[in-house]
């Protein structure tokens, strides 16, 4: 029994529940299929418990789920043993954190959209500092350069981005004069980056009013596992249901649509770092 389940192993769970919700089984008759008992499937079906390959490939079996990539993909996720880079923040940065290093370390890409603040992944060490430093409640000095050095760390791990901002998150200045010129600055040299492509959306340009909303976007193994990764008040919420999905997708796309192109986008960064 895990006290805790990782992102990666709560979504593992919540596939093999609604496989067996679709084979329309109750945890009982599953349970019978293994020759188990309920609470063990319920202990699966909530991350909390392991399962075995050939346990996922006979509970696919009476689920009736005859897509064998995808069930190849659920098996890589269940007998996955990586122990990231991350781990090493383990008991000091909060869980959401590591859930998201977890997400990048086995993502195809990563798509984001952002409107107020320059993306994490984007983002220099003041910059960074600054958001942190806003944060209530107020972290200690201890805190805030921790998770500026996990959001560095993070930096360096990502291999395909397709990032869409907004010209607010390009203006509004987090701390002063100087350090938003530094960062605008990064985001050009960035931009030109062969694993990122940056594209900006002017505020004069038209057609962004229904495709508005921060969103990052994460590439799985099969565009079924796909993740959307949302900030709120309470904390970080990880959406993967197939409907959700694809209005993600459909946004992302129309948000592409409503910005200027990757040379144009870098221009226009470019000309608001000399006007400071």
């Amino acid at each position: 029994m895990r006290r805790e389940a990782t992102a990666r192993q709560l979504r593992l769970a919540t596939e093999l529940r609604r496989l067996r919700e679709a084979a329309d089984l109750n945890a009982r008759q599953a349970a019978a299929l293994l020759g188990v008992s309920p609470t063990q499937i319920t202990h699966i079906e909530s991350g909390l418990a392991g399962v075995s390959e050939e346990r996922l490939r006979r509970l696919a079996s009476h689920y009736a789920c005859t897509d064998g990539e995808f069930i190849d993909a659920l098996v890589a996720m269940a007998t996955d043993r990586t122990r990231g880079w991350w781990e090493e923040y383990r008991g000091l940065l909060p869980t959401s954190f590591l859930n998201l290093s977890e997400l990048d370390h086995h993502a195809t890409f990563h798509r984001e959209v952002a409107i107020v603040f320059v993306p994490g992944l984007l983002q220099t060490e003041d910059y960074a500092r600054a958001v942190f430093s806003s944060r209530v409640p107020e972290l200690t000095p201890e805190e805030l350069e921790l998770r500026v050095r996990y959001r560095m760390a993070r930096q360096k791990k990502i291999t395909s981005y397709d990032v869409v901002i907004h010209e607010a998150a390009l203006r509004i200045r987090v701390s002063d004069r100087s350090a938003s010129r530094v960062q605008l600055t990064r985001l050009v040299e960035l931009s030109e980056a062969d694993h990122i492509t940056l594209r900006v959306v002017p505020f004069d340009l038209d057609g962004f009013s229904s495709a508005s909303g921060a969103m990052t976007y994460v590439g799985g193994s099969l565009p079924k596992l796909d993740t959307v990764v949302r900030d709120a008040p309470h904390g970080t919420v990880l959406v993967d249901s197939e409907t959700q999905l694809d209005a993600y997708r459909t946004r992302f796309r129309r948000v592409q649509a409503a910005s200027l192109e990757p040379k144009p986008s870098r221009d226009f960064i470019h000309k608001l770092a000399d006007e400071l």
